[in-house]
């Protein structure tokens, strides 16, 4: 079994940063909500309390027993949670005078302490907390500090447990990624022995095991993740695992053929399935973004299930499946809130009677790219953008007819065939277009037109939970802009989307 940090979360929005900082470390972690803490068995080697908004002052505020997660494993606390362990020690946490947010520099390190090797003085952190610890209990001893932070650091006088006040997670904290690496290798003994190899062989043989000779139907898209959990499956299993690819009409310019065309060649079972009248029929009259994301889901289901009953003895259902996915998808009191729910966590009618299979539920999309390249999958599957389940369907704002799927189909080839050919596409984590319910007056030739708008949209971001609109070069998005009017029949407006994530959302629906 694999070794693992345990991430409590306290509703951080840093939490799943932490995560990812310790598996570029090459350590497996989890992280779970602090109030539904599993066991801490040895493969736990160690724990970590992530941030919070709330304050340990609060009536209700988040919770844990202290001896229970610390035995056996040494504990960091991060923010919140270094003011809970200073808290529930019976030292004393108090409202700040000012609210300390940003950058910080250490002026006290005692680099004596595991904790801190080879931390320099002066070095960068980053601060963001309304409370302070205003006096440390007597347990606890102090071993880093700001100006305006005493208890920037501590550690327990004979138990393993740790506490920094500011982010090490975030790239502001300059050698945030030390500390890290000074508490999961040096303190809790990790072996950074989890890579994307080693991935690869303990999931393919956990795959034989629980699948055995059951068949497996599996919905393809032409995505990194699902294409990435089939070969995994594939591996494990050959022939039993059947692939289904569904044109539900929404896809982009030629996806159908070509994504059947870059499967062939690799060793799966694949059959494409023509359902796009059937998904049109269903959206006639509906454009509110849930009802059109319900009845695309629905009629996909219908599909998928008919096309899995010719397959006799199917037992599992395969999903692409990822961590944020995962996480995103538990609510809890207290926990970072959800924001939406996925189609492919617990979507899963009762009357499929299949048991679900996951094999990537623990990877970040980074990860998933870097266990497709020990794979070696073709990279134009592994690099390309995400692209969401409902496709162009939450790309046209307002009711969807097949014309306004032939516009935006062609706006988008034009534009991330642009983004190709100008050694752009590879700079940018996802770039779509979107066919708005607006029409602009222009002047084609001698003559006035009344025709849509379209707006383009370019993200720079690591994993999509938070991201910046990408400073595309104003020569490229002018040149776009008039192929698009020039050749696209319909369009006479483009305009550019300049909102980052948050506040916004990637996609506009």
């Amino acid at each position: 079994m694999t070794e693992k940090i345990l991430i409590l979360d306290f509703g951080s929005q840093y939490t799943q940063l932490i995560a990812r900082r310790v598996r570029e470390l090459n350590v497996y972690c989890e992280i779970h909500p602090y109030n539904h803490i599993p066991e801490i068995d040895s493969n736990v080697k160690g724990v970590i309390l992530s941030g919070s908004p709330c304050s340990v002052r609060d009536s209700g505020a988040p919770d844990i027993d202290l001896d229970r997660v610390n035995h056996g494993s040494p504990v960091l606390g991060v923010c919140y949670g270094a003011q809970l362990i200073a808290h529930k020690l019976g030292g004393e946490v108090m409202r700040s005078e000012m609210r300390e947010y940003g950058r910080a520099n250490l002026s006290k390190v005692d680099t004596h302490y595991e904790l801190l090797k080879e931390i320099e003085i002066d070095s960068q952190v980053w601060m963001s907390h309304a409370d302070t610890i205003s006096r440390l209990p007597e347990e606890l001893e102090l071993i880093a500090s700001t100006p305006t932070v005493e208890a920037a650091a501590f550690k327990h006088k004979e138990k393993d447990i740790w506490g920094i006040q500011f982010h090490p997670e975030v790239t502001h904290t300059k050698q945030g990624q030390e500390i890290l690496r000074n508490f999961v290798v040096h303190i809790c003994g990790c072996s950074q022995d989890w890579t994307p190899d080693i991935f690869v062989e303990s999931t393919i043989n956990e795959l034989k095991e629980q699948l055995g000779n059951d068949k497996v139907v599996l919905g393809l898209s032409g995505g990194v993740d699902s294409s990435v959990a089939a070969i995994l499956i594939h591996q494990a299993i050959g022939k039993n695992l059947h692939c289904i690819f569904v044109d539900n009409g929404l896809l982009r310019k030629n996806e159908f053929e070509d994504v059947l065309a870059s499967y062939e060649g690799m060793g799966l079972n694949v059959k494409g399935v023509d359902a796009k009248e059937q998904f049109y029929s269903a959206l006639v009259g509906l454009s509110e973004p849930e009802a059109k994301r319900k009845a695309i889901g629905k009629i996909f289901i219908d599909v998928f299930d008919q096309e899995s009953h010719k397959i006799e003895d199917v037992k599992w259902l395969g999903q692409g499946t990822i961590y944020p996915d995962v996480i995103e998808s538990v609510s809890v009191k207290g926990p970072s809130a959800t924001i939406k729910s996925h189609h492919n966590v617990g979507g899963l009618p009762d009357y499929m009677k299949l048991k679900v299979v996951e094999p990537l539920k623990a990877l970040f999309k980074d990860e998933v790219r870097r266990v497709g390249r020990s794979l070696q999958i073709d990279e134009k599957i592994l690099g390309r953008h995400p692209f969401p389940g409902p496709g162009l369907g939450i790309r046209i704002l307002g009711e969807i007819t097949k014309e306004k799927v032939r516009i935006l189909q062609e706006v988008d080839h034009i534009f991330i065939d642009g983004l190709k050919k100008h050694d752009l596409y590879g700079d940018v984590w996802q770039a779509l277009a979107v066919l708005l319910p607006v029409q602009s007056v222009g002047v084609m030739g001698d003559e006035r037109t009344y025709e849509n708008v379209v707006a383009l949209r370019s993200v720079s971001s690591v994993d999509g939970m938070t991201a910046d609109f990408s400073h595309l070069p104003y020569e490229f998005l002018g040149h776009i802009s008039s192929e698009i009017i020039n050749r696209v029949k319909g369009v006479n407006r483009v305009v550019y989307d300049i909102s980052s994530k948050p506040p916004s959302t990637i996609e506009w629906e």
